[in-house]
C-alpha cells in the first residue's frame, strides 16, 4: 500500500511540473485524497516525452531505486504483520479445542478408552510402587517424564478458575466435557497423592536422572522414585497450591457430580490445614524438586487456599484468615505457579465489587487496590508498566515467558467479568480504564501468541499454516511407539531424535511453547528449551480465554 502512494505521488509531481504549477499545488489534499480518485491510468500512460524529468528532478534519475520503492514497504510499518492476519479471522474455537487436546498428549498412566492423542501410550503403570501407594496418572509437567505436585496442582486450578468462569461458553462450544475431563485427571491424581490428611506426595521421578535421557515416557528406563511431605517434613506451598486446586475443581464439579466435588473439598480442607499447622517450603523436604521448580514462599498458596475454600463453602473462618494476613502481598510483578498473590488479590476483589466485605476498611481495598495495581500495569496504565515487546506482547522474564503472558491474560479476562454486571471501572495512575478495555487487552495477547505477530508465527502447535515444528518435548520429538515400538536407550535417544534438525513427528497439537525474546525474535530449536519447551502451565490460564473469545 506503502509504494501505491509513492508511484501516485511521484506521477502525480512529474506531470504538474511539466506545468510549472508546484506552487499552487495543495499538498495536504493531494496526500489525503483518497487513492480512488487519482487517475493512475492516466499518469502512467502519458508521453514521457511530455514530461520535464531534468525540471522534476535534480537527482539523477540513476540513483533512484523504484523496484525498491515499488516493492519494499516503508521502514517503519510492517505491513506483513498489520495485513496478513486481518485478512482472516483468529479462530478461537479451534484454538479451544486445541487447548484442552494438549493435556491429553501430557497424560500419565494407564491412558483411558476415549484417549484423543493417539500417538501416545500407557506410560509410568507402577508409580508409587516403591512407596506402596497407587501413583498412576496425572501429568508430565512440560518436555520431560517428571510428574511435579506444584506445578501440576496449579495447572488444575488454573483449568478450574476457566471452567468456572466460562462453564457456559465452553458448553456452548462443546468443550465443558473435555476441560471438566483434564481437571479430573488432574484431581484423580492428587486423591492418589493423598493418601493420609497430613501426607501428599509431591513428585514421581527425579529431574536429574530424567534430564541425562531423551526416551519416550511409554518406554522410559529412567527412576521413578516417589518424594512426599508429612508432619516432620512439610511444605505449605505445595499443600496449599493442592488445597486450591481441589477447593477449585469441587466449585467446578458442583452442578455436575455433586458427590465428587464434595470429595475433592474434604480433600481441599485438610491439606489447608495441614499447610497452616506444618509451615515450611516444601522442597527443603523435596530437595530433588528445587532444582526445577522451587518456592520462593508460602504465604501467597494459603491466602489463594483461603480464597478458593471461601468461595467453595462460603465459610466465614476462610474469610477472616484472609482479614488477619499481615502480608496482602503488596504490588505484583508476576501471576504463576510460585506467586499466587495477584489470584488471591483478584478473588478478594470480587468479593469487594459484589459488596461481601467493606471496601474501604481493613486489608479487603488492599487486596483489590493491589490487583488493580497489576492490572494497570499489564495494560500500560501503572507505575510500573509490564515491558512489552516492539510487536506488544506483554514480556515479563526471558525463561518461558508466555506462561506469565498467560497468566496475566486470564486475570485480565476474569477481573473483566467481575467488573462489568457492576459497571464498575478501575482507576489507574495513567486513566480510567473499564472492562471492555481489559478483554481488548486479552485479544491482543492472545491474537499474538496465535500468530499475530512479527513472525507471523503461531506459538500455539498445530494452530495456523506456521508454528514450531522443534517442540523441545521427549514424547513428540520421538517416533510413536505405535509406529516403532522399538525401544529408545537413555542416550540413544539424543543421537537420534533430540539431535536431529527436523520437524518432530508428533504435532503437539494446543501446547503454548515458551515463545519468542523480547525482540520477538524466535529459535525453532529442540536445544532451546527456553523458548521451544511447553508446559502445562502455559495453555492451562488460556483454556478461560479462548473461551470467551471463542
Amino acid at each position: 500500500m506503502a509504494s501505491i502512494h509513492v508511484l501516485g505521488l511521484v506521477c502525480f509531481s512529474l506531470i504538474l511540473s511539466t506545468h510549472s504549477v508546484l506552487a499552487a499545488l495543495d499538498y495536504e489534499q493531494a496526500l489525503t485524497k483518497p487513492l480512488a480518485a487519482i487517475d493512475y491510468e492516466q499518469a502512467l500512460t502519458k508521453p514521457l516525452a511530455a514530461i520535464d524529468y531534468e525540471q522534476a528532478f535534480t537527482k539523477p534519475l540513476a540513483a533512484i531505486d523504484y523496484e525498491q520503492a515499488l516493492t519494499k514497504p516503508t521502514s517503519a510499518i510492517d505491513y506483513e504483520q498489520a495485513f496478513t492476519k486481518s485478512l482472516a479471522a483468529i479462530d478461537y474455537k479451534q484454538a479451544l479445542t486445541k487447548s484442552l487436546l494438549y493435556f491429553e498428549a501430557q497424560r500419565s498412566g494407564k491412558l483411558p478408552p476415549g484417549q484423543r492423542v493417539q500417538w501416545r501410550g500407557d506410560s509410568a503403570l507402577k508409580d508409587g510402587s516403591d512407596a506402596g501407594v497407587d501413583l498412576d496418572g496425572g501429568y508430565y509437567d512440560a518436555g520431560d517424564n517428571v510428574k511435579f505436585g506444584f506445578p501440576m496442582a496449579f495447572t488444575i486450578t488454573m483449568l478450574s478458575w476457566s471452567t468456572i468462569e466460562f462453564a457456559s461458553k465452553l458448553e456452548t462450544k462443546n468443550e465443558l466435557s473435555n476441560a471438566l475431563d483434564a481437571i479430573k485427571w488432574g484431581t484423580d491424581y492428587l486423591i492418589k497423592a493423598h493418601p493420609q490428611p497430613n501426607v501428599l506426595y509431591g513428585e514421581v521421578g527425579d529431574g536429574g536422572s530424567d534430564h541425562t535421557c531423551w526416551q519416550r515416557p511409554e518406554d522410559m528406563t529412567t527412576p521413578r522414585t516417589s518424594f512426599k511431605i508429612d508432619e516432620q517434613h512439610p511444605g505449605s506451598d505445595l499443600a496449599g497450591e493442592t488445597a486450591a486446586a481441589f477447593a477449585a475443581a469441587s466449585i467446578a464439579f458442583k452442578d455436575k457430580d455433586p458427590t465428587y466435588s464434595g470429595k475433592l473439598l474434604t480433600h481441599a480442607k485438610q491439606l489447608f490445614e495441614f499447610a497452616r499447622s506444618h509451615a515450611g517450603v516444601y522442597q527443603n523436604s523435596i530437595n530433588v524438586a528445587g532444582q526445577f521448580y522451587s518456592s520462593s514462599g508460602y504465604e501467597d498458596e494459603l491466602l489463594w487456599a483461603a480464597a478458593w475454600l471461601h468461595r467453595a463453602t462460603d465459610d466465614k473462618s476462610y474469610l477472616d484468615y484472609l482479614g488477619q494476613a499481615g502480608n496482602t502481598g503488596g504490588a505484583r510483578t508476576v501471576f504463576s505457579w510460585d506467586d499466587k498473590f495477584v489470584g488471591a488479590q483478584v478473588l478478594v476483589a470480587k468479593l469487594v465489587l459484589e459488596g461481601k466485605v467493606p471496601a474501604d476498611s481493613g486489608p479487603w481495598s488492599q487486596y483489590k487496590n493491589q490487583a488493580e495495581q497489576f492490572i494497570c500495569s499489564c495494560i500500560q496504565k501503572g507505575n510500573n508498566n509490564v515491558k512489552k515487546t516492539p510487536g506488544g506482547l506483554l514480556w515479563f522474564l526471558p525463561f518461558n515467558n508466555l506462561q506469565y503472558t498467560a497468566a496475566a491474560t486470564l486475570i485480565a479476562t476474569v477481573y473483566s467479568e467481575y467488573l462489568s454486571p457492576k459497571r464498575a471501572s478501575i482507576q489507574c495512575s495513567g486513566g480510567i480504564v473499564q472492562a471492555p478495555a481489559l478483554l481488548d487487552l486479552a485479544r491482543s495477547q492472545v491474537d499474538y501468541i496465535l500468530g499475530s505477530n512479527p513472525n507471523g508465527m503461531s506459538y500455539m502447535v498445530g494452530f495456523g499454516s506456521k508454528y514450531p515444528t522443534q517442540i523441545h518435548h521427549r514424547g513428540a520429538s520421538i517416533v510413536s511407539f505405535k509406529k516403532d515400538p522399538s525401544p529408545v536407550a537413555c542416550q540413544a535417544g539424543f543421537d537420534a531424535w533430540f539431535n536431529k534438525n527436523a520437524p518432530n513427528p508428533n504435532v503437539l497439537d494446543g501446547a503454548i511453547v515458551g515463545g519468542p525474546n523480547d525482540s520477538d525474535g524466535y529459535t525453532d530449536s529442540r536445544s532451546n528449551f527456553q523458548m521451544a519447551e511447553a508446559a502445562t502451565v502455559n495453555t492451562a490460564p488460556l483454556v478461560g480465554v479462548l473461551a470467551k473469545l471463542a
